[in-house]
């Protein structure tokens, strides 16, 4: 006979594994969705294309949009994603900023908004400081005191780090993104997982790590939850 407290730590377990459980089958639900590499896709053993072609009410040849070529419409959809992950390696990897050219130099006198103009105010709304940001993010902090007053920009796998470290809203990561001329990839693994845990707003860091293990992605600068706990 187990007593209360071994039933208790039973309990907790079985209720925690069956959240996990919850969390990363609603990420595969919206990767299904939203993934749009076809070529990819369409690559994976077991994959069928879908007719694209169809007879419109008109008698005319018509297209289907291309968002049905979607892991999401196909039949066996738990098997090609399994057989995706399984293939899965994180190419995404980047260097922490990039110099500006002289261009960009000039261009930014003018510019009402930039990411040295733009980042306050995004961080402002998490309630979080460009120091605090910085010692959560793996990058020497020579190089993000220059990302912060402009002098570099950052790479796109900095800014999504710094959404997940910082619990960014959607609309101040978009614009954050799109000052240094990025935006969200639906053909990149990683971007659709991370526009998946900024959405959800999943920024607790044992949920926010399993889903990036989930689909490998270990190329963003962000500091081991171990480091953190350490400052």
């Amino acid at each position: 006979m187990k007593n209360s407290g071994e039933m208790l730590a039973i309990l907790l377990l079985l209720s925690y594994n069956i959240g996990m459980e919850t969390y990363l089958k609603a990420l595969d639900e919206y990767f299904c969705a939203q993934y749009s590499d076809y070529t990819r896709i369409s690559a994976i053993e077991g994959y069928k294309m879908p007719d694209m072609l169809y007879i419109g009410k008109d008698g005319n040849l018509s297209r289907k949009d291309s968002s049905k070529m979607r892991i999401a419409y196909q039949k066996n959809k738990d098997e090609i994603l399994q057989a995706l992950k399984k293939n899965l390696v994180d190419t995404d990897f980047t260097f922490s900023f990039r110099f500006r050219t002289l261009r960009e130099k000039f261009s930014d006198r003018f510019q009402k908004y930039t990411f040295s103009k733009v980042l306050p105010v995004a961080l402002k709304h998490c309630n979080a400081t460009a120091e605090e940001a910085g010692e959560k993010l793996n990058i020497e902090p020579l190089f993000w005191q220059k990302i912060v007053k402009g002098k570099l920009y950052p790479e796109k796998n900095v800014v999504l780090a710094l959404a997940l470290v910082c619990r960014m809203q959607s609309q101040d990561v978009q614009n954050l993104l799109n000052v240094c001329g990025y935006s969200m990839d639906a053909e990149s693994v990683r971007d659709v997982v991370v526009q998946y845990l900024i959405e959800q707003k999943i920024f607790n860091e044992e949920m926010r790590d399993n889903c990036l293990a989930e689909y490998k992605i270990t190329n963003l600068p962000m500091k081991k939850r171990a480091q953190t706990e350490s400052l």
